[in-house]
């Protein structure tokens, strides 16, 4: 089998992926598979569940009937836009400026009634909204200066930090360093910002993506199982592609993850579908755990050529 015909044979949102990250494909050729989305596939049905009021599922973080007894529902308005972003829904497209218009003017945080794109209080929903706002090119300002102020003094970030917590969370932390990303990219950033995302990423590698700092120990065997979509949950896979974004030379301290994610390659040059968080969904992305996974092979094999171009 030839692993990109296949992932080529897949939904619009992975082949301009493959053809941008895996392929000498020229920019003109992966703009207009790009664009394809807007009309057909996973990004097209997406926004088409969007309802008048703005909202998917009728609500922004919790749908307005949250009835599934397997897990946490996936079908409302956050996960919902984190789903466009990895598709690479363009958000200069119609549908993407229509579809943000409406979250922007009418979602409001369960919480406390706060608009979308003014944030939560947790750190791990703001570092979505973070990325979400940047990446569609709303003012977000607010919410990258609230997380800076929570960073952690390890580093990183942690939902409980309101409730005692001292220590960060992988969880959290990943989050809030794709929403830093995605600010800076958008903005620029500043110096205090960059240092913040410094801060996070070293909190990251001096546990080699993995591992407890103390003990050296495997602090969750649930992380070398590659999930999609990964939601708010952290694996070893989603870690190095946060890495592969932000660009640079590899650090070595990544090494042991790089070879957990060889390690997992099938016979045939694909990765499975491991670790699907339950939960209700719009529709599926993939065949299921145990079968081969377009986003999980995308994503590895582009990690691993960043890696070995490094």
């Amino acid at each position: 089998m030839d692993v990109l015909d296949w992932l080529l044979d897949g939904d619009p949102a992975i082949r301009w992926q493959v053809l941008r990250d895996l392929t000498d494909a020229s920019a003109e050729d992966v703009q207009a598979e790009r664009e394809r989305m807007a009309d057909d596939g996973w990004a097209a049905r997406l926004l088409a569940l969007q309802g008048t009021d703005g909202q998917w599922a009728g609500g922004t973080y919790w749908p307005a009937a949250d009835d599934d007894p397997d897990g946490q529902p996936w079908t409302a308005t956050t996960y919902s836009l984190l789903l466009l972003r990895d598709f690479g829904l363009d958000p200069e497209s119609r549908g993407a400026r229509h579809a943000i218009e409406l979250v922007r003017d009418n979602s409001r945080w369960e919480e406390g009634n706060q608009l979308f794109f003014d944030g939560e209080v947790e750190p791990c929903i703001n570092g979505m909204t973070l990325a979400l706002g940047a990446y569609f090119g709303q003012n977000v300002d607010k919410v990258a200066e609230r997380l800076t102020r929570e960073q952690l003094p390890d580093g990183g970030w942690n939902c409980e930090a309101e409730r005692g917590s001292t220590g960060s969370s992988f969880h959290t932390t990943i989050c809030v360093l794709e929403g830093l990303l995605e600010y800076e990219r958008a903005t620029g950033g500043t110096p205090e910002y960059r240092k913040a995302r410094r801060g996070g990423e070293e909190y990251l590698l001096e546990r080699a993506l993995l591992r407890r700092r103390s003990s050296r120990e495997l602090i969750s065997s649930d992380w070398l199982q590659f999930s999609y979509p990964t939601r708010w949950f952290y694996d070893v896979l989603r870690g190095l592609d946060y890495f592969r974004a932000a660009g640079g030379t590899p650090d070595r301290r990544i090494d042991e993850a790089i070879e957990a994610v060889r390690s997992k390659a099938q016979p045939d040059g694909r990765w499975l579908l491991e670790n699907t968080h339950p939960g209700k969904v719009h529709f599926e992305l993939e065949d299921g755990d145990g079968q081969p996974s377009r986003w999980n092979t995308l994503r590895a094999l582009r990690v691993l050529r960043w890696y070995e171009s490094g």
